[in-house]
Parts: structure tokens; C-alpha cells; sequence
């Protein structure tokens, strides 16, 4: 399997072992590894603390956008509350994913470099000194051995150049027998020649065999020299090893959001808000606000009282003339995205006319796409106009605006300067005819 480590791999490779000589470097790179797999860990977690806090970050802008949209809409009562709930969630679980996202950075990344500094110290000439003392160690445990090795080689070199001469002489000899033009003299320098090669091959061999005695020698005390570098090492290793291990489960134990006793609390609240949600008694909230529990106070018979004068009609603004508009107030027109035009605390109008027909209502205008609490439409005719300046009404039955808001102006300016007109959430009152111009 890919990645798996086999303790024989690479056995049979004798010309890749550790005990050939300079082949010791790889012990050697484990050091310059180590520092560098440092850093990628910190990288790695400085990535992941980024997510983190995106993560949380989209989160409390996406509770905030609905808290207002919910609060605004025409939800309500209890199952207002538990839909609400699932917002606070959200932010709870926000501050709690920016809490892992500190714990990498602050405890975790901190953590491991603190170790690298500790485990690996810097050379002013390049490298760390843990792999020079050991490259240093490596070299001085093999010296011998590899001074003995190289002479090995020289010999098996001269035994092998020796018998190929050998071999050229004899066969000179069996030549020179066959042809006639070698006369005696020479068939006898052939054959002293073989001789000779004879014996050169017996010096060849006795001293290559000499020198692969020495070397075998050498190779137990070699062997034991190296191990103990080697082993030197390994216990570096092990502190690095141990070291990960323990950081790695640190990291698990901030990132594993189920062992941390906010995380449960959070929905044990969210369960037990959403649980109390009563049906029952949000209808009878709604009836009693909106329906028919509402008080009324019906017309009843009333005797003539001379003594009482008759009301005067309802004037369309008392105070008179509207303010006049100022400057300080004034604001560019532009987008000032409401999240909602659905006001549940909206004024309704309770004038009743046998001419005015009820406005019609689908529940799918939007046919299905987007969020039907942020769609401004305007119903009926009239005028639209655009607000030069910002507007706070003053009454009830005066409309509230900001500087370049647009509204419908549903009658003509009266002799006190004042329009009526209808907002786009279909809020309709009184307006200074001065704070508006046509569109």
C-alpha cells in the first residue's frame, strides 16, 4: 500500500544501505526535515485558524441579517422566539469557532514554535548544529572503516588486473605451440612469462585477501561507532515524534467543538426555546391584538346636548405649516438597503370608505424567488416622488422618511403645505410638500 513503511524494503539493495559509505546522509537530512515540517505545520494551522474565522465571521453577518428580517417581518409570539433562537445559536457557535481559531494561533502555532527553536538552534554559517554534530560523528565512526574499504578495493583491483594478465599469457603460449615460425627460444620466454603471471596472481590474491581480513576487522568496531551516532539520532527523533503527537491531539482538542461543554449548552437552549413554542397562545395573542378580542367601543345612542358645542372637523394638521426643511439633514440619494419593507408595528389606516376595495394579497407574488419581507411594491395610483431631505413625523398620522427614499403622493399639496402620500410598505399619511420633488 502507498505510504506504508516495510522494514525490508530496500535489503537486498546492498549498494543502498546505510553502511556504504557517505549513505549516512540521509540520517543526517532528518534534522533540515524536521525544522521544515515545523513550518509546514504552522502554515497548516494558520490556514485553518483563517477558515475558522471566516467561518465565524459568516456566520454573525448572516444571524444579523435575519435577526432583523425575522424581528421586521410578520412573525410572531413564540414561534418568533424559537426562530429567533436559531439565530443567537449561530452567534453562540460564531464566538466559539473564533475561539478555535485564537486557540491555533495563540496556544497551537506558538506551541510548535517554540519547540523548533528549542530543538533546532541555527548556525551563523548555514545548517543547524544538531546535523552538523552528526554528520561530523557519522564521518568520524566511518573513516577507518572506509580508509580499509578503499585499500579492498585496490587489491581486488591489482588480483583482478593479475589473473586477466595470466590469462593472456597462457593463451600466447597455446598459440605459440601451434605455430611453426615460434622457434624454442621463444616458446621458453612464453612460457617463463606464464610463470610469472602465476605467481603475481598468488601475491594478488594473497594480499587481496589480506586486505578483506583487515576490513572484516574493522567492520564490528565500524558498525558499533555508527550505531551510536545513529542511535543519537533517533532520540532527537523521538522527542520530535512525541512532540507532534501531542500537538496533533492538542489541535484535535480544539478543533472537536463536541467536547466543549458551550457547544452542548448552546443546543440544549435552542431545543428547549424552540420546544416552548405554544401554539395556543400565540392565536390568542394575535386575536387579541389583531382579531377579535381587540376592545371597541361600539355606537351607542346618545342624547342631544345643547350645552355641548359640535366638534370641529378634523383638521389635516394641526400645528399648520410644515417645518421648514434644513440642510443638516440632508442626505445623497442611493440604496439604503432596508432589510425588510414589512413593519409589524405599522399603523393601519381605520378610515372606511364603501368606495375603497380590499387590496389583493398573494402569498407567491415573488413567485417563489427571494425573501417576500424585502420587496417594495407600490399599489394604487398617484404620484412618485423622491425626498430631498430626511423627515421624522411629528404624529401619528404623519409619515417618517429619509433623504432620497422614494413614496407615492396620493393627494395634492393643501393650503398648509401638506401632501398625503403612501410609503412602499404601504404606510399612508401626511408629508411636507417642500421635502419632495417629482420623479
Amino acid at each position: 500500500m502507498s505510504g506504508s513503511y516495510d522494514e525490508s524494503a530496500g535489503a537486498d539493495d546492498t549498494m543502498d544501505s546505510f553502511w556504504e559509505v557517505g549513505n549516512y546522509k540521509r540520517a543526517v537530512k532528518r534534522f533540515d526535515d524536521g525544522n521544515r515540517l515545523c513550518n509546514d505545520l504552522m502554515s497548516c494551522l494558520q490556514e485553518r485558524a483563517k477558515i475558522e474565522k471566516s467561518y465565524g465571521d459568516q456566520l454573525t453577518a448572516w444571524s444579523k441579517r435575519w435577526r432583523q428580517l425575522i424581528e421586521k417581518g410578520p412573525q410572531y409570539g413564540s414561534v418568533e422566539r424559537a426562530w429567533l433562537a436559531v439565530m443567537t445559536e449561530a452567534e453562540k457557535v460564531s464566538e466559539l469557532h473564533q475561539d478555535v481559531k485564537n486557540n491555533l494561533m495563540n496556544e497551537d502555532v506558538e506551541k510548535v514554535k517554540n519547540w523548533q527553536k528549542e530543538a533546532y538552534h541555527k548556525q551563523m554559517i548555514g545548517g543547524f548544529k544538531e546535523a552538523k554534530e552528526a554528520e561530523e560523528g557519522f564521518k568520524k565512526a566511518q573513516k577507518p572503516w572506509a580508509k580499509k574499504l578503499k585499500e579492498v578495493e585496490t587489491a581486488k583491483k591489482s588480483y583482478h588486473m593479475a589473473c586477466k594478465e595470466e590469462k593472456l599469457a597462457a593463451a600466447r603460449e597455446a598459440n605459440g605451440k601451434t605455430e611453426a615460425s615460434v622457434t624454442p627460444d621463444q616458446q621458453k620466454k612464453l612460457h617463463e612469462k606464464v610463470d610469472k603471471c602465476k605467481q603475481d596472481v598468488q601475491k594478488a590474491k594473497e594480499k587481496y585477501e589480506k586486505t578483506l581480513e583487515d576490513l572484516n576487522k574493522c567492520t564490528p568496531p565500524y558498525m558499533e561507532s555508527m550505531e551510536q551516532v545513529f542511535d543519537q539520532c533517533q532520540q532527537h527523533e523521538v522527542k520530535r515524534l512525541t512532540f507532534l503527537k501531542e500537538a496533533l491531539l492538542d489541535i484535535k482538542r480544539h478543533l472537536n467543538l463536541t467536547e466543549n461543554q458551550s457547544y452542548a449548552t448552546i443546543y440544549r437552549e435552542l431545543e428547549r426555546t424552540i420546544l416552548a413554542a405554544n401554539t395556543q397562545e400565540d392565536l390568542k395573542w394575535f386575536s387579541n391584538n389583531h382579531g377579535p378580542g381587540m376592545h371597541m367601543n361600539w355606537p351607542a345612542f346618545e342624547e342631544y346636548n345643547p350645552d355641548q358645542a359640535a366638534a370641529p372637523p378634523k383638521k389635516k394638521k394641526p400645528d399648520g405649516a410644515p417645518p421648514t426643511p434644513s440642510t443638516d439633514h440632508v442626505a445623497p440619494p442611493g440604496d439604503r438597503s432596508s432589510v425588510s419593507s414589512y413593519d409589524k408595528n405599522q399603523a393601519y389606516s381605520t378610515e372606511w370608505s364603501d368606495d375603497e376595495q380590499p387590496a389583493a394579497y398573494s402569498g407567491n407574488e415573488n413567485g417563489g424567488n427571494g425573501n417576500s419581507f424585502e420587496d417594495d411594491s407600490s399599489t394604487g395610483k398617484g404620484v412618485r416622488v423622491r425626498a430631498l431631505y430626511d423627515y421624522e413625523g411629528q404624529e401619528q398620522d404623519e409619515l417618517t422618511f429619509k433623504a432620497g427614499d422614494e413614496l407615492t403622493k396620493t393627494e395634492d399639496e393643501d393650503e398648509q403645505g401638506w401632501c398625503r402620500g403612501r410609503l412602499d410598505n404601504g404606510r399612508e399619511g401626511l408629508y411636507p410638500a417642500n421635502y419632495v420633488e417629482p420623479i
